[in-house]
């Protein structure tokens, strides 16, 4: 009997073919049949080591963090810091002020009131001193609608454009522990 082969290696014996399974495929003379012997040769299975896969893993992170914070350039301001013997600087050109109009028509500007004639030559000085100034209006919840916008126009004929308003929400009423209505 033949013995067919294919992607088989061939021993120094004809009669002796090894195939993928590394069994010993051995022809009986006697009998003329093929025997299968197993091959004194272990067989190896492939397996994964996880060791040397995690040491590669670890490389490659390592090795991604090195260079992504070689690629961040750190930027800085130059900052001239004042001495222990500098005075601090007096700003007489304020930047920000805060109105506010109270329940009888009063004005205050930064918690300080003032009349009703000096509000506008006030804001005309503020305006000349520093174009940009911010105006904060605020108005207690009594307070009429009407004195709020009369202060809200003045602060426009001044020339002021940067106005703010300060809005705080009412106080939820009913009982107390009971939901307030959405």
């Amino acid at each position: 009997m033949a013995i067919q082969t294919w992607n088989c290696l061939q021993s120094a014996n004809a009669n002796h073919v090894y195939d993928d399974g590394r069994a010993v495929l051995v022809t009986d003379t006697l009998n003329g049949r093929d025997m299968r012997v197993r091959s004194p040769i272990p067989k190896k299975h492939a397996r994964i080591e996880i060791i040397p896969l995690i040491d590669i893993m670890f490389f490659l992170l390592a090795s991604f963090m090195m260079v992504s914070l070689s690629q961040t350039h750190m930027k800085g301001i130059r900052v001239n810091l004042p001495g222990p013997n500098t005075q601090p600087q007096q700003n007489p050109n304020k930047d920000y002020v805060s109105i506010r109009v109270t329940e009888g028509g009063l004005v205050y500007f930064d918690n300080a009131p003032i009349n009703d004639d000096q509000i506008l030559p006030r804001l005309y000085e503020m305006h000349k001193a520093n174009p940009d100034t911010k105006v904060s209006i605020s108005a207690e919840q009594q307070a009429l609608h009407g004195d709020v916008i009369r202060l809200l126009d003045r602060v426009r004929s001044s020339g002021l454009t940067k106005i703010g308003y300060q809005i705080k929400t009412a106080a939820a009423t009913g009982a107390a522990g009971t939901i307030p209505p959405p």
